[in-house]
């Protein structure tokens, strides 16, 4: 019972939407309503308010981090952790409060890696800023540093739990993405800093 009620606020932790929450507090228009209409940190920036987009950014990756690390403190093994984490990372993809229309998990994913592995998160980080900086496509870094994960998992860890809860965080990522990788095959995609500010 105590593993269901853990994976229960995991996923209810999940689904508070930072991006939401974040531009209300901050006078800004719901995040639902222009660009991409995906509530994350990328189209908050697209305000203009680079101070909302990093505490929505923070917000979306703490859930993940907060989920894990919590579990670990109650003592549940590391099959149950990892399935904590992917609760809040499915919570943020599939939020309650948004009627399941959430965003993408790029943030919160992240958050759940660094706390799962920090070190891996590390290096999964590093591929996204890399990627990120030499293609100023924010989607494409996206991308890359999941199709990054496995692989860095299986490096660091062997194939254990770890590198299959990763395996199915980085699956989930890049169909999350799909319209994005055909944007960016079309040349259409948004480069980094050169969105519209939203009114």
């Amino acid at each position: 019972m105590s593993v269901v009620i853990a994976l229960v606020l995991a996923y209810l932790l999940g689904s508070i939407s930072f991006a939401v929450v974040v531009s209300r507090l901050s006078g800004l228009a719901d995040p639902r309503t222009f660009g991409s209409g995906n509530p994350g940190a990328t189209n908050v920036l697209r305000t203009g308010n680079k101070k909302a987009a990093v505490l929505t950014l923070l917000g979306d990756a703490l859930k993940g981090t907060v989920a894990v690390v919590v579990a670990r403190l109650l003592d549940f093994d590391e099959g149950v952790v990892s399935l904590v984490g992917l609760a809040a990372f499915f919570g943020h993809i599939y939020p309650i409060f948004l009627k399941f229309k959430g965003g993408k998990g790029v943030a919160t994913g992240a958050g759940v890696l660094l706390a799962l592995s920090p070190l891996m998160g590390l290096c999964v980080l590093a591929t996204w800023v890399l990627v990120a900086i030499t293609s100023r496509y924010s989607s494409l870094a996206a991308i890359v540093a999941a199709l990054s994960a496995p692989a860095w998992a299986t490096t660091l860890h062997g194939f254990d739990v770890l590198t299959i809860t990763v395996s199915v965080i980085a699956v989930v990522l890049v169909v999350k993405h799909t319209a994005n990788i055909r944007r960016l095959l079309a040349g259409e995609e948004t480069k980094i800093g050169s969105e519209k500010k939203a009114a």
